[in-house]
């Protein structure tokens, strides 16, 4: 929804559906409240209705008999992975709908009372060639960071290890432009080439290959297998060209070796591939952050005495001393002293606001000057804070309609880019009136090689994880 015609219309349209005798559309908290006859429709009518209308909903599981729970999932490199862990999950007894969001790592399903489980979860991703990180619950008990820090450091390496090998390989490739290599003879330059861009391809691009023998085994393909079909056959054919360069000039073929290509290609991807992991780490950190404001302990005022106690054990209509310096437990409305409060991480206002007897006052934000007591009205996840962290934790890991488009498309993504490729050799070699091998293979790798990045899969939930990262 983006303003208040699509409001009206979601209200009308679902008015207008039998059995259906109340329904309110919130636009600022993105819910629709209905009341209805179960006895002549139930959820998943109202849902489709919602979904003809041109928008997405997403059963609010609570106070019903069906739950919601968020799993992350380690692995994912592109859309037809998203496709891939969707399958798998949607394939548990008991679940009724499964949302997989890249950008985030998540996967979010809503299950029946009577389903598989946790173990049965684990045991689907597992299978399907993905690691199965535990259950979300929180940005700061978040299973996936551990792993997203241990992955940049490996990226970050490998990027670094890749790129000082390939300006290497590069400057050997056109050992005619430097003068102080024409010392060197050719088929040695050609040996120690063929040395250095092995790690370059089967180190530095190691996920690429694995990942591509995952798909394997799944007996699917994916990005990752664009890549490493593109690179390895560039590497192959260099090789080929550099031991056996007979076989070539026998059949009329230039040897020509593309040992920088191969290099370049896993190179210049794994960058990408480093760009995506940062942004996606720094919206994390933006609600880390957010959600470390909160104070672990509250001055809970009871008989007269002031005891320290845990945030946690704050019940609502508990009477809290907040002194000066000191970040405010939970919500609440004070009953006696004043104070100015710094509730610039709540409203954006950069100056402090007066609050006295009767003002609301909320969790995480600053108390400046004075102390003061008040009545807890809302605690845990009641608090304003809780409610907007959880508001962009659900924009996170729900899906726009054109992402679930892009998901689709990406299912066939990479068998179409194989067949063109293959066409594209087969244009190149068949057609012209002297075949030329050498031609026809790069223009088959360059094919793979120019599908290789995904944004298909990437721009929107990277969009969205960006746009609701405060």
């Amino acid at each position: 929804m983006t303003c208040a015609s699509c409001v009206r219309r979601i209200e009308e349209g679902l008015r207008q559906t039998p059995g259906v005798s109340k329904a309110n559309v919130n636009f600022a908290t993105q819910k629709a409240i209905v009341e209805y006859e179960s006895s002549h429709l139930d959820t998943q009518a109202l849902q489709k209705k919602i979904n003809d209308l041109g928008y997405e909903a997403l059963i609010d599981t609570s106070g019903s008999n069906q739950a919601k729970i968020t799993i992350s999932v380690g692995g994912m490199t592109c859309a037809a992975c998203v496709r891939r862990v969707e399958n798998a999950l949607n394939s548990v007894a008991g679940v009724l709908e499964v949302s997989v969001n890249l950008a985030a790592g998540r996967a979010t399903i809503i299950h029946s009372a009577q389903w598989g489980g946790l173990a049965e979860l684990e045991r689907v991703v597992t299978e399907h060639g993905y690691e199965f990180l535990g259950e979300f619950k929180d940005n700061l008990a978040d299973p996936l960071e551990a792993s997203r820090v241990e992955e940049l450091k490996d990226l970050k390496l490998k990027v670094t290890c890749g790129a000082i090998l390939s300006i290497i390989i590069f400057i050997g490739s056109m050992q005619h432009w430097f003068g102080f290599l024409h010392f060197i003879p050719r088929q040695t330059m050609l040996w120690a080439m063929f040395i250095l861009t092995a790690p370059a391809v089967f180190w530095v691009g190691s996920r690429f290959f694995v990942g591509a023998y995952k798909a394997a085994l799944q007996k699917t393909s994916d990005m990752n297998t664009l890549v490493a079909v593109g690179a390895f056959s560039a590497y192959a054919y260099s090789s080929a060209a550099t031991f056996f360069p007979q076989f070539f000039t026998t059949a009329g073929i230039m040897p020509h070796v593309y040992y920088d290509g191969a290099a370049m290609i896993v190179t210049l991807i794994l960058l990408g591939r480093l760009l995506e992991a940062k942004a996606k780490g720094k919206t994390s950190t933006a609600i880390k952050k957010l959600m470390g404001l909160k104070p672990k302990t509250a001055h809970l005022v009871r008989s007269d005495q002031e005891i320290e106690v845990a945030v946690e054990e704050v019940q609502v209509g508990d009477t809290l001393l907040v002194k000066p310096g000191e970040r405010i437990p939970v919500d609440g409305i004070i009953i006696s002293g004043e104070s100015t409060i710094d509730e610039s991480m709540l409203t954006g206002e950069s100056i402090p606001v007066t609050k006295e007897k009767g003002h609301k006052v909320f969790a995480a934000t600053m108390n400046k000057t004075g102390s003061f007591t008040f009545q807890a009205t809302g605690v845990g996840a009641e608090t304003a804070l809780a409610q907007i962290i959880h508001l962009v934790e659900e924009a996170q890991g729900s899906k726009a309609p054109i992402q679930r488009l892009a998901d689709k498309v990406a299912s066939v993504f990479v068998p179409a880019v194989f067949i063109i490729a293959f066409i594209t050799f087969a244009i190149w070699y068949f057609l012209p009136a002297e075949s030329n091998f050498s031609r026809a293979l790069i223009n088959f790798v360059s094919v793979l090689v120019i599908a290789c990045p995904c944004a298909l899969g990437l721009a929107t939930p990277t969009a969205i994880m960006v746009g609701t990262g405060l």
